[in-house]
């Protein structure tokens, strides 16, 4: 398969995967975009073949949507069964089958567990004292690993399972990892919480009762802080940005 699309066709589709959001609209969502990444390893598979180009083109310009970083898994998976001639309506209904799954996956993973865990972290270097640039720096570097890790793994995986890539998903466990961030991401509010609450500026220059209070939002954050229900983890932000706002305007 990787012989008939060839580096050149694999590396332009992979590197044109970053832009698949570009022409993100209403109607097909991101599948303009979708399109827009198969062009070079369609044109490696049909070469001189226009009219079959023009309609793979086509058919690949329909409504598509799922998480960003997650698409690649359909993106590679969709390049292995067109080297394999699969016919227009086997990978039209693959294509709608995975949507939903990855949209799903990559939303969890990453909007809900990764972006908010390695924000925090650089929050929380930022007011333990490291420089801005350092914090900033920081973020994007860990955010970018994760983040482009994330599509080459995905784009591999479709490459090679093609339409078995929901067995190779599965047993990718992504989430369990995602489970394994929440549970990381509790510490981090906790040390964050710790940092902006016992910092200068902070509730530990608000007097002993502050103080006492956060050190008991810490304990509970980190004790049962992954077992509350939605509405009490709201209460529970909700109240520790009011006291970290009284805190610092004292």
């Amino acid at each position: 398969m990787s012989a008939k699309i060839g580096t050149r066709g694999l590396m332009g589709t992979f590197l044109r995967s970053f832009l698949i959001q570009s022409s993100w609209n209403y109607r097909t969502m991101l599948g303009s975009g979708f399109g827009f990444v198969l062009v070079p390893g369609l044109r490696a598979l049909f070469r001189e073949r226009r009219e079959e180009l023009d309609d793979a083109l086509g058919r690949h310009l329909e409504h598509f949507n799922a998480h960003p970083y997650m698409a690649s898994v359909a993106l590679g998976a969709t390049l292995r069964l067109e080297s394999e001639g699969e016919d227009a309506e086997t990978i039209r209904r693959f294509k709608t089958a995975v949507r939903g799954p990855l949209g799903g996956l990559g939303d969890a993973l990453v909007w809900a567990t990764w972006l908010p865990v390695v924000s925090m972290l650089a929050v929380a270097g930022y007011w333990l004292g490291a420089p801005g640039w350092a914090a900033a720096t920081g973020f994007l570097i860990l955010y970018n690993m994760g983040h482009v890790g994330l599509r080459v793994w995905g784009f591999r995986t479709g490459l090679e399972a093609g339409r078995a890539v929901g067995g190779r998903l599965a047993a990718a466990q992504l989430s369990l990892w995602t489970d394994r961030l929440r549970s990381s991401g509790v510490l981090v509010l906790g040390v964050l919480v710790g940092a902006l609450l016992g910092g200068a500026g902070g509730l530990g220059d608000a007097g002993i009762l502050w103080t006492a209070l956060a050190a008991l939002g810490f304990i509970l954050g980190l004790s049962v802080g992954h077992q509350v229900w939605r509405p009490a983890a709201v209460l529970a932000v909700a109240a520790i940005a009011i006291l970290a706002t009284w805190g610092t305007l004292r």
